[in-house]
């Protein structure tokens, strides 16, 4: 199987899933990720336990989804970088990898000494990636963030999903939501800056923010508020479909699910959708014989499309839609999207085993390598590997020993 980084050693010195969640990436696609966790509290996401309302611990078992999902497969060590001892490790390790990637603020950086002067006076071929808030650069680079704020708020998908006049801001639709999307834009950018040190031998200092994936997120909307010179002016979408075709658009069928239609073009799939749920005649009549009508006349053909969907089950509405060609989809819940058939037919559920030899599913990345689904291991307790990388590095027992009392490692 093509593991595109195997070989590639990877120094993860961040918390939280953002910069995390590039790692679990870069371990299904081969590398060798070590997460480096402070001595005493570990990653500072081990201690969450309600997140968005719900709880995200159970005390019944060790699978711990909220570090499972950005941490699979790496190893962990517990280092005090704030004792000499915690600084060597870290320097043998920085020796010894490929990449170095880190969260913290430039004056945690500086204050830890590893900043890129640092880590590059170490080790002057390794890339060095930052994740940040707003930025490494200008007035708000040292201001912390998190995707609620940065990528969310301030990168404009909030004012974008709450409608005109709403009593609430409409919050994130689940926990990490910029986050893992930055994840998966750092990985990319990794494997880029590995690329190019492979064709020019010049190592690349890596910035992605959460506020400039948010707006990447939100670009077409920015891209037009631009053009325009200010703010795009508020829309209302009608009941039904939209305004200028009953075919896109989402609809309640009669036992209360939705599904989403997406017909962008409506003089084409108007007549076969007409015949596939039993109303030919709609295709002839006068107000949407033609996709002129059809758009002219949306928002009377949407509530027909309503009243339709309206007096079909789900599963009546399936069979209706067999081996029609307009695209639609089910709106699905958490639950049904990780039992959905396409994902698991194309290995995009990884199986993992927990700390308690308990077979566990998590979502895999969503980039296959020649048609291979992608193989996951769980994520790392806190400081479970320590031993094992220090072994690696050559120390011997009594080393072990005396980096322990020292406090330097756990």
């Amino acid at each position: 199987m093509n593991r595109p980084m195997d070989g590639v050693r990877v120094l993860e010195v961040a918390q939280f899933t953002f910069v995390p969640a590039s790692g679990a990436v870069l371990t299904e696609w081969g590398a060798d990720v070590i997460k480096v966790e402070h001595a005493v509290t570990g990653d500072a996401q081990r201690g969450l336990v309600r997140l968005l309302g719900l709880d995200v611990v159970n005390p019944t078992t060790t699978f711990f989804p909220i570090m499972e999902g950005p941490n699979r497969g790496k190893r962990s060590i517990g280092l005090d970088l704030a004792t000499p001892g915690g600084k060597a490790v870290l320097a043998e390790l920085i020796g010894r990898s490929d990449v170095f990637v880190t969260n913290y603020l430039p004056s945690a950086r500086a204050k830890l000494g590893i900043d890129v002067a640092d880590v590059r006076a170490i080790n002057p071929d390794i890339i060095y990636v930052r994740g940040s808030g707003f930025g490494a650069r200008g007035d708000d680079a040292d201001k912390g963030g998190y995707d609620s704020t940065a990528f969310w708020g301030r990168g404009g998908s909030a004012a974008s999903v709450t409608p005109p006049g709403a009593e609430q801001l409409l919050g994130m639709p689940t926990g990490a939501y910029g986050d893992s999307m930055g994840g998966m834009t750092i990985a990319g950018g990794i494997a880029a800056a590995l690329y190019a040190r492979k064709v020019t031998g010049d190592p690349s200092i890596v910035d992605v923010s959460l506020l400039g994936v948010g707006a990447w997120a939100t670009q077409f909307s920015v891209n037009l508020a631009l053009l325009a010179g200010g703010p795009l002016p508020p829309t209302v979408a009608p009941k039904h479909g939209s305004a200028g075709n009953p075919l896109a658009g989402a609809y309640r069928t009669a036992d209360g699910r939705w599904v989403m239609l997406t017909m962008l073009q409506p003089g084409k799939y108007w007549p076969e959708f007409c015949a596939a749920v039993g109303r030919p005649e709609l295709a002839r009549d006068e107000r949407f014989d033609t996709t002129a009508k059809i758009m002219a006349n949306a928002l009377d053909a949407a509530e027909i499309v309503a009243e339709i969907l309206g007096g079909l089950s789900y599963d009546e509405w399936v069979a209706r839609m067999e081996g029609t060609t307009g695209p639609w989809a089910l709106v699905q819940n958490t639950y049904e999207v990780g039992m959905d058939t396409a994902l698991r037919q194309n290995g995009f559920i990884a199986q993992v085993t927990d700390a308690d030899g308990i077979p566990r599913e998590l979502v895999a990345n969503p980039v296959q390598f020649d048609e291979t689904p992608a193989t996951s291991s769980r994520a790392p307790q806190f400081a479970e590997h320590t031993d094992e990388i220090l072994r690696e590095l050559g120390k011997t027992d009594d080393e072990l020993l005396q980096l322990k009392i020292a406090g330097a490692v756990t």
